[in-house]
């Protein structure tokens, strides 16, 4: 048995002539399988094609301001309001998942609005079967940056980062929870409850219970993890709850909400024509 894990990844695949980051192929790697996902739910469902490089758009950019804003305004205002400029600087690191979701719910109402024309809970039950699967793969690339690791533990599985500054400031020579791993299990497996709930269940037919499921999936494990958690920011240190445990609690609630919404309301009987609609008919025919 090991009493620790000696983590001494590399962040960089390839450092030149340009520096590719296993962070940023997580990235990219969850965004194709996402794209390719959805694709084949659209199709099922005889939705438009058309649908998908929009969306793709509007989840893309969504994703990465909206995750670089909620770092500089959660975390460290104090210190970006001294210098906006800096907010730009997205090679120097800070993102934060939940500025991610609420820009991406912002993003699929304007899609709903302006491409769809349905309920917002159409699309984002059917968007966030994939977000699971891309939420794990960053966890899986924050890893490989040695990066939101935990407290330390005498578990065998702890890890201890050797090239993060920040462990050997905090923790030299103390194992500390894998955190990053923790939640990438987590998000992993909700991505398989919610693909059996959309493929084998036809969950898609009660209108926001997988996206209730999802916001309960990816918060709730969040929450209870972050009490192991390293703190992100110094005034965490005197805080009962964290900011992402404070940030995590109305999302769950929404969950909530959103499943025992779903599951009092009469079930659609949706059809399934497993092709895409043709470029004049974007309504999928649906009966009681």
């Amino acid at each position: 048995m090991l009493d620790f894990v000696t983590w001494a990844a590399d962040p960089e695949i390839i450092s030149s002539p340009i520096a590719i980051r296993w962070y940023g192929l997580m990235f990219a790697i969850g965004f194709i399988a996402g794209f390719e996902i959805v694709s084949r739910i659209f199709r099922h469902e005889g939705a438009p094609e058309k649908w998908l490089g929009t969306l793709l758009i509007y989840v893309v950019v969504a994703t990465i301001v909206g995750a670089r804003l909620g770092h500089v305004f959660f975390y460290e205002w104090d210190e970006y309001r001294l210098d906006p400029v800096r907010i730009l600087y997205f090679w120097e690191g800070g993102l934060a998942s939940h500025g991610g979701t609420i820009a991406i719910i912002l993003a699929v109402i304007l899609f709903s609005i302006f491409v769809t024309k349905r309920n917002p809970l159409w699309t984002f039950d059917r968007l966030v079967i994939p977000v699971a699967l891309v939420g794990g793969l960053i966890r899986i690339g924050n890893l490989f940056n040695s990066e939101i690791f935990g407290v330390p533990t005498d578990l065998p599985w702890g890890f201890m980062f050797v090239k993060s500054y920040q462990w050997h400031m905090l923790y030299e020579g103390q194992a500390v929870h894998p955190t990053q791993l923790y939640e990438a299990a987590a998000y992993f497996l909700l991505f398989a409850l919610l693909m059996w709930m959309y493929w084998k269940k036809n969950a898609e037919e009660r209108p926001g219970l997988i996206f209730g499921v999802f916001l309960i999936g990816i918060f709730l494990p969040r929450f209870l993890i972050e009490f192991i958690k390293n703190p992100q920011v110094e005034r965490e240190l005197s805080m009962s709850l964290n900011i992402g445990q404070q940030l995590s609690v109305p999302f769950i609630l929404i969950g909530l909400g959103l499943v025992i919404y779903a599951v009092s309301r009469p079930r659609l009987k949706l059809s399934f024509p497993n092709k895409f609609a043709d470029e004049d008919k974007t309504d999928v025919k649906t009966k009681r």
